[in-house]
């Protein structure tokens, strides 16, 4: 595993955008996320600027944030350092052949949110401990009758397709949104979730 490294300077200073509040996904999992870091760190894959990293690792659980996007790793870093919080960003391409550079059966958790690279699929599983978690949230195809988000069919699953990426694993949770009554219950206000996104939800599991 290769840590970042921000050798190139700290550059222009400018405001930073807030983050989005954690998946509605992410907060329905705390406590079994909470059980599954004891297996293992909480691994975010195409992290970004930390939208879940963070959020895992102020709960007190170690993150490995993995993104190609340099800027947003050492916007993570240094929020990871003033706040000492437990957040490790790596560095790596998640679209080739050694995207993942961490050891099989590491992670107690990965969490995959907006992001989609179907060949990576095996790599999850593998990387999962027994008894570890997977969250995975992405769009799906209706997405593309859409006015935001992503159009090209290279990011956008297919109905119940994200279920099947994952054959290993026990599926605890699926659903496809709009319809988050499943996840967020008939009385709670819908969040950051947005009627404009259409989503692929899953919750599995690595069997021990």
């Amino acid at each position: 595993m290769k840590p970042f490294s921000n050798a190139a300077g700290t550059g222009s200073k400018r405001e930073k955008s807030p983050l989005s509040p954690p998946s509605i996904l992410f907060e329905s999992q705390l406590k079994s996320l909470s059980a599954a870091s004891t297996h293992g760190p909480i691994v975010d894959l195409a992290c970004g600027r930390g939208r879940h990293a963070l959020a895992a690792a102020q709960r007190g659980w170690p993150v490995i944030g993995l993104d190609r996007n340099r800027k947003f790793l050492k916007e993570l870093q240094e929020t990871s350092r003033s706040s000492n919080l437990p957040i490790s960003p790596v560095f790596t391409d998640l679209e080739t052949p050694f995207g993942i550079p961490l050891k099989k059966g590491s992670a107690g958790a990965v969490l995959v949110f907006r992001f989609l690279y179907r060949p990576l699929a095996q790599a999850i599983e593998a990387l999962l401990a027994p008894g570890g978690l997977l969250l995975y949230e992405t769009f799906t195809t209706a997405q593309a009758q859409r006015a935001t988000g992503p159009s090209n069919p290279s990011f956008l699953l297919k109905p119940g397709e994200l279920k099947k990426l994952f054959p290993t694993l026990e599926t605890l949770h699926y659903s496809e949104a709009p319809d988050m009554e499943k996840i967020r219950g008939p009385h709670e206000s819908p969040g950051d979730e947005s009627q404009d996104e259409t989503w692929a939800r899953l919750v599995a599991r690595k069997r021990p």
